[in-house]
């Protein structure tokens, strides 16, 4: 089924047919018109990872629903040599392929004849670099091998072949890879046939997919590793044997034997969720040597950074339960985005917001201790930092351009788009809302749907009308985050809750913060034999509910059990008497109320000296991610705020009382048998407490380590065994900063000479960490040379921005080497520009050079210009949060 744009016209008369002739109808710069309609692909490519071209077949057969003497379509740098259009009749004529807009990648096929309403097949003999930007089909390298592997989400199917490059338009393909006889290939389905040339080349052939858009399509080539994992075996859903493998760079195939212990019981609860087994002929997870994203959720054949796969006994904590995180997400996607996939990139947040939210379910389900619950409503609240600026996306964003596409894959994609599915799930009860997705899940398979299709869905299991359906879509087609403001009243014998809703802004926001929601709001109040919650949908401004049973005096929680997207705001009693409940609040409820502090601090509405009281009591939690809710609102103010001695030791005391005797009790080396929790935060304490609040004696401890993994082996290499791994990045970053070049000199030499990604990731993260502007400007230039993988360089560009000196130092670098950052990044990261060159920023005057420089070059990188405001935005609200607050409150 393809649910594509409405076919404006069925035929046409032949005298008629001159109206469409090839110029007559303007370039496409969004969607490709709907006459002309692909209904299959045969791809076939010729690839050698050694060269630095491959070529390519591809037959198209395309619907004609009005006459035309052309048909629209994407192709990106592709260099042409043969058209052939073959009419309904079987008649082939030589047609022309014309790049109308290479930028956008938008280009005609000219037929040489007016074609009347018919199925045609269109064949394209081209070749094309392969790319150096990780998009399309690009070229990488592991210990000096070269690999071909793609990566076409969102549009960079254009780069790899001739297509009609949208997310709603799907089709079978059918792929064959000629590759040298010496390399492995793999693509989205089972090989089916080999052939040997007999000349040094091999064809594989795959079975044919089911219906997909251009972006899913996915292959490698390669000297790879391909490992077997346990077979998946049949269920309720699926009767047939499932067959898993992992794919690795040569060498690294024997690493992937934990994550594919791990994906059968992934994929169990995914269709054990949505009573419909797993849609594809087999299941491969590739491990890629460099990336764009994290990891890519092509229908059989996954792909991953190789950090995230390639895992040892040892390796960090962090990575191991990333792992598992990051698997679960892009296997939920093989239903929602594969199975499912959007109608159109303004509805992306249905692939990337579902994936979010089923992966926390499955991980809770599987990994219980991981606490995926409290990663929600972490995930939600840093979404909510980004949808408090005025430039904010919506959820369900109007696409305008490629830059609009480019930048959808955000926090307010993902994770707010995840609470906000949360938060009517819990609305409506996770029974009817797995009914509701079953339903949306059925009636869409291998086509596409749109917001209307899932509230729709969502709404009828529910049996609920245009009233939730409003509600819905008003967290999905505005921007922003609700503040409900709350107030106790005694009134009549009653304990009235009054509600008051509007637009979260934080100091020096020019927003109007006059805005309605439709929020369910669930609140938990004390009781005189515990508490109760009670709930409302606040579809007003204004609105109350009584607190039947409520104590007097009581205590209210406006967020019960952190299940709402929105933040709260109350008068300073009431968040006293709010705070001297923590220890009775449940760990999701003790982050709303972190979150409710910082966003009181961030309103304006109490200072330095309160928030630090109100969240100190959170420290001393078991559970470590509310223990670690403080930081970021003592990190701004440590970094922003605190300008004198007697302020910054003040802020060195309590982070010594709050957080020091817990990390002493952990230790700095990992335990046997330890839980991950505890190596978790051992190093985000080392790192809070040795690198930005820089204790002597935490410093100590690191510098022995890191010192220890900078002692050259026999055979020369670094010792970096000799760290803890889970404190070996925090422990280089000491080291270089006390030791400055001859640390920079070693962890330089080492970095071309190490493959293991964990390894890697601390390197760069040691020399991010040094803050001497003379060997910071090195590091900068070494992030622009090959020794450093396309998707490393940001590591090395994120450090040294603690002062406004340190700021100016990147800044003055970054300009002088713009064009070289551009033509590392442009093709995939231009939304993150703007701040990868300046973020961090907390003056006017960082945001007016900002501005100016990037006035003129918002349309070199696709995304630029939202970047631009947003980091522009950010940086102004940093100024006017430091000028409000008084930095001699913290010395109260």
């Amino acid at each position: 089924m393809r649910l594509a744009r409405p076919l404006m016209f069925t035929a046409l008369a032949a005298c008629c047919a001159s109206a469409f002739a090839a110029g007559a109808d303007s370039v496409p710069h969004g969607r490709l018109p709907g006459w002309a309609m692909p209904q299959s692909y045969q791809l076939a490519f010729k690839v050698d990872p050694r060269q630095a071209d491959f070529s390519g077949h591809t037959v198209i057969t395309v619907k004609l629903s009005q006459a035309s003497d052309h048909v629209w379509l994407h192709g990106a740098d592709l260099k042409v040599s043969k058209v052939a259009v073959t009419d309904a009749a079987g008649k082939t004529a030589a047609g022309k392929y014309v790049a109308v807009a290479p930028k956008e990648g938008v280009a005609r096929i000219d037929f040489g004849r007016t074609l009347k309403p018919q199925t045609i097949t269109l064949a394209i003999d081209y070749s094309a670099p392969l790319n150096q930007q990780l998009q399309g089909l690009y070229k990488v390298s592991h210990e000096g091998q070269p690999y071909a592997m793609t990566q076409m989400e969102p549009i960079s199917a254009r780069y790899a072949f001739p297509g009609f490059d949208e997310p709603g338009i799907k089709t079978p393909f059918d792929i064959t890879l000629t590759v040298p006889k010496d390399e492995n290939a793999v693509a989205n389905t089972a090989q089916v046939k080999e052939v040997d040339d007999g000349n040094g080349w091999k064809t594989l052939t795959f079975s044919q997919t089911k219906p997909l858009p251009t972006y899913l399509v996915a292959f490698g080539v390669g000297p790879w590793d391909i490992v077997n994992g346990p077979d998946i075996k049949p269920d309720d859903y699926r009767t047939t044997v499932l067959p898993l493998r992992g794919v690795a760079a040569k060498g690294e195939g024997h690493r992937m034997q934990h994550v594919l212990s791990e994906t059968p019981s992934i994929i169990h609860a995914l269709e054990d969720y949505y009573g419909f087994g797993y849609p594809w002929d087999k299941l491969d997870l590739l491990a890629a040597p460099d990336f764009s994203a994290g990891a890519m959720e092509n229908p059989g054949l996954v792909t991953f950074r190789d950090w995230l796969l390639l895992l040892d006994p040892d390796s960090p904590a962090q990575y191991v339960r990333g792992s598992f995180n990051v698997t679960a997400h892009e296997l939920a996607h093989q239903w929602t985005g594969d199975t499912v996939t959007t109608a159109w990139w303004n509805d992306i947040w249905l692939n990337e917001a579902f994936a979010t939210w089923m992966q926390q379910k499955v991980t809770m389900k599987v990994h219980p201790e991981y606490r995926a619950d409290l990663d929600r409503i972490r995930g939600a609240q840093g979404a909510m930092n980004n949808d408090s600026l005025v430039s904010a996306r919506k959820i369900r964003q109007e696409i305008t351009g490629n830059g609009d596409i480019m930048t959808a894959f955000d926090g307010i994609t993902y994770q707010k788009g995840a609470a906000v599915l949360g938060m009517f799930e819990n609305y409506v009860t996770p029974a009817v809302f797995q009914q509701g997705m079953r339903a949306y899940i059925q009636a869409h398979k291998f086509g596409n749907a749109t917001a209307d299709d899932l509230v729709d869905s969502i709404a009828q299991a529910a049996d609920k009308g245009a009233d939730f359906k409003n509600a819905f879509k008003s967290f999905l087609n505005q921007s922003g985050v609700p503040y409900v403001q709350t107030k106790l009243e005694q009134k009549d014998g009653q304990t009235i809750l009054h509600l008051s809703q509007s637009r979260y802004l934080p100091v020096g926001s020019t927003g109007d913060s006059a805005r309605v929601w439709g929020v369910p709001v669930c609140v938990r109040y004390g009781t005189a034999d515990g508490s109760k919650v009670s709930c409302e949908m606040l579809d007003k401004a204004q609105g109350s509910m009584v607190l039947a049973g409520a104590s007097n005096p009581t205590w209210v929680m406006p967020n019960a059990g952190a299940q709402g997207y929105y933040r709260f705001g109350m008068t300073k009693a009431d968040l006293a008497s709010l705070g001297k409940q923590i220890g009775s609040l449940a760990d999701t409820e003790q982050l709303a109320y972190a979150d409710a502090v910082s966003a009181s601090f961030r309103h304006g509405d109490i200072d330095a000296g309160d928030a630090l009281a109100a969240l100190k009591p959170l420290a001393a939690s078991k559970t470590d991610e509310v223990a670690t809710a403080p930081l970021g609102t003592f990190e701004w103010i440590w970094g922003q705020l605190a300008s004198t001695d007697a302020q910054r030791a003040k802020l060195a005391a309590w982070a010594k009382d709050a957080y020091l005797p817990r990390l002493e009790s952990l230790g700095y080396r990992r335990k046997a048998g330890e839980a991950d929790g505890d190596s978790l935060m051992r190093s985000t304490l080392a790192n809070f407490l040795g690198m930005d609040v820089k204790l002597p004696a935490v410093r100590a401890e690191l510098l022995k380590q890191g010192d220890a993994a900078l002692k050259p082996k026999a055979d020369g290499r670094l010792d970096l065994a000799a760290a803890d791994p889970d404190l070996l990045g925090v422990a280089l970053g000491v080291a270089a900063q006390e030791h400055g070049k001859p640390v920079v000199d070693k962890l330089i030499a080492e970095l071309p000479k190490t493959s293991d990604p964990a390894l890697r990731n601390a390197i760069l993260g040691g020399l991010g960490s040094v803050d001497d502007a003379t060997q910071v400007e090195r590091i900068r230039n070494f992030a622009l040379s090959k020794d450093v993988k396309v998707g490393e360089m940001a590591a090395l560009f994120r450090g040294g921005r603690d002062t406004r000196a340190e700021r100016d130092g990147m800044w003055k670098w970054a300009v002088a080497h713009y064009d070289q950052i551009l033509a590392r990044t442009g093709s995939f990261a231009g939304g993150r520009l703007p701040g990868l060159m300046g973020g961090g920023g907390c003056s006017k005057a960082e945001a007016d050079r900002l501005q100016a420089f990037f006035k003129d070059r918002v349309n070199q990188a696709p995304g630029a210009a939202r970047g631009l405001a947003q980091t522009g935005e950010a940086t102004l609200l940093c100024a006017a949060l430091k000028q409000k607050q008084d930095a001699n409150a913290i010395l109260r």
